[in-house]
């Protein structure tokens, strides 16, 4: 990884109504290259205009076997807007009506121009549909958005502005409207979390940000405890000051952040962010061994080449369980081998003090040179642990992957057969004037599957996407728990249930052609257990034909 040097810039004096401190000197700390700063290079320009919409491509589901991607960035009749883009989407889901979910992304009107909004849109029927509301503060250059809702199925949008300071909105109607925005401090990168522990820090807000565009330096970190309203704390995270990374809050409601610096990753722990006092601080700031490093903005030939390889992940665990408090970290690094990147994986049992040697995710060979990136966790209420990442393991090329999902049903001790759950899409094509996806995925779990917002390029575009994980056939039980109850099977152990699976999808590409039909043509015969011998007589033959083309298409 290359190490960069830190140019500390001070401006003249600067007053933020986002709370009541004034400082006399502005710092932006902007670490060489300067694509580590937002940057505002172009002007705005509109969405080209439509063809017709009988002409439109994309905007429908997009299939991999039996894991469905629906586009959110669609227009009114739910059809893609040709020549924009979307990136970084961030999600929440309102827990008095988990059908409503909301997501939110960096929304380039044209891709011809690097200057991007405040995207936005909502589904009632759980990820089916969505109704895309347009942007906040439609002309106004905004970035890095950040979702989370509180128990009282507010939902919050934290939102950078060209300025590195942040702003605030807020939903009551699950995203149909919103109030802001409400100035919120902030900077570069920023992410935030709510305490849902109902706790004495139940509704609490908080964020921390990057000590590049940062206002505030070497301060990084605030929260609000009046829904979004007023941000009292300033405050900084020693000594290590980790940046781009994430936030979670543990049952007793004590607040840890994790991120990088210096070439290592970090895990900040307060146990007094709860209280409604003025003297916020952290216990500690403790390292975590992931086995390499967090890798960003590494040029040609990756498959992000101006943004993050992915951010790193802390979640907690609320099940309950004898797991109940474990602290878990995940997050793609480079570790020593041929691979690039791989997801790698931490847990703490004693409230982040100590933590677990690196647990690899990917169950691709170390020798395959595959990027695994955009590593994203989240942990169901019950404990399980979800992880995604692209993944390259199957082209060989770093700018043609596929989304990956696996799952822990132990704490993180062992990890499931990693299954792809997208088509194979080029991270290059799509690009708004800066080569990147942007920098980050989201997901939330729940008891069934995880919910995941992501970006592709399925349209030749960038666009965004929701997708459930791991309830396969839709039944409310997540597919890891039935394999394990002995209520579901994966013969072929290939990490789907074998219900949920297309047998005559025989290259696996999600669609049923001509590969498949040549596939089973030349097994004609006898083809005991494989796959073309649909009806399971031992041989294939004009019956397992029919079959195959019964089903000719999507599969």
């Amino acid at each position: 990884m290359r190490a960069y040097g830190v140019l500390a810039l001070c401006v003249s004096v600067l007053i933020h109504s986002g709370g009541a401190i004034a400082q006399d000197a502005v710092s932006l700390e902007a670490g060489p290259p300067a694509l580590r700063l937002e940057q505002h290079n172009d002007p705005y320009l509109p969405t080209p205009p439509q063809p017709p919409r009988r002409h439109i491509m994309g905007g429908g589901p997009v299939t991999r076997g039996p894991f469905i991607s629906y586009q959110v960035n669609v227009d009114a009749f739910g059809n893609n807007l040709i020549g924009d883009a979307g990136n970084e989407p961030s999600i929440a889901i309102n827990p008095t009506n988990p059908a409503n979910i909301v997501i939110g992304w960096r929304q380039f009107d044209n891709v011809n121009s690097n200057f991007r909004q405040a995207g936005r849109a909502y589904s009632f029927d759980g990820g089916l549909t969505w109704t895309n509301t347009g942007v906040h503060t439609p002309g106004v250059f905004r970035s890095d958005p950040v979702l989370d809702s509180d128990n009282d199925g507010n939902i919050y949008y934290y939102s950078l502005k060209i300025d590195f300071f942040c702003d605030m909105f807020k939903s009551s109607d699950g995203g149909v409207s919103w109030v802001g925005p409400t100035p919120a401090f902030g900077g570069d990168k920023a992410w935030m979390t709510v305490d849902k522990t109902g706790g004495v820090g139940e509704g609490n807000i908080y964020v921390a940000w990057s000590t590049a565009g940062n206002n505030y330096f070497p301060n990084q970190f605030t929260r609000s405890l009046d829904g979004g309203q007023t941000w009292p704390n300033l405050v900084q995270i020693p000594p290590e000051r980790p940046r781009w990374g994430t936030l979670t809050v543990d049952p007793p409601g004590d607040l840890y952040v994790c991120g990088t610096n210096s070439g290592s990753l970090w895990v900040a722990k307060s146990t007094n962010a709860k209280f409604a006092t003025p003297s916020l601080t952290f216990d500690f700031t403790v390292e975590v061994d992931l086995g390499g490093l967090l890798l960003v903005f590494e040029g040609d030939g990756t498959p992000n080449p101006a943004g993050l390889l992915g951010q790193m992940w802390v979640a907690s665990d609320h099940s309950g369980g004898p797991t109940d408090g474990h602290i878990y970290i995940l997050a793609t690094v480079d570790v020593q081998g041929p691979d690039p990147e791989d997801a790698m994986f931490a847990r703490s049992e004693d409230g982040g003090l100590t933590w677990s040697a690196p647990i690899r995710v990917n169950d691709d060979s170390s020798q395959t040179n595959a990027w695994q990136w955009f590593g994203t966790m989240s942990v169901a209420p019950n404990g399980r642990i979800d992880a995604i990442w692209n993944d390259t393991r199957n082209t060989n090329q770093a700018n043609l992957s596929e989304l990956y999902y696996a799952y822990s049903l132990d704490a993180g001790e062992t990890w499931s057969i990693n299954v792809p759950a997208s088509p194979v899409f080029d991270s290059h094509v799509g690009w708004p004037q800066q080569n990147k996806l942007g920098d980050y995925y989201d997901m939330i779990s729940d008891n069934a599957a995880a919910n995941l917002a992501y970006a592709a390029t399925f349209n030749d575009e960038q666009d965004v996407y929701f997708l459930r994980l791991g309830d396969c056939n839709d039944n409310g039980t997540h597919d890891g728990e039935e394999l394990a109850d002995g209520s579901a099977f994966d013969n072929d152990a290939n990490g789907i249930l074998d219900q949920c699976e297309c047998f005559a999808d025989l290259d696996g590409d999600g669609t049923v052609g001509a590969a498949d039909l040549a596939m089973l043509l030349g097994s004609w015969g006898p083809c005991a257990g494989c796959p073309a011998d649909f009806n399971g007589d031992g041989t294939v033959g004009a019956f397992d034909l029919a079959q195959l083309l019964g089903s000719w298409g999507a599969c």
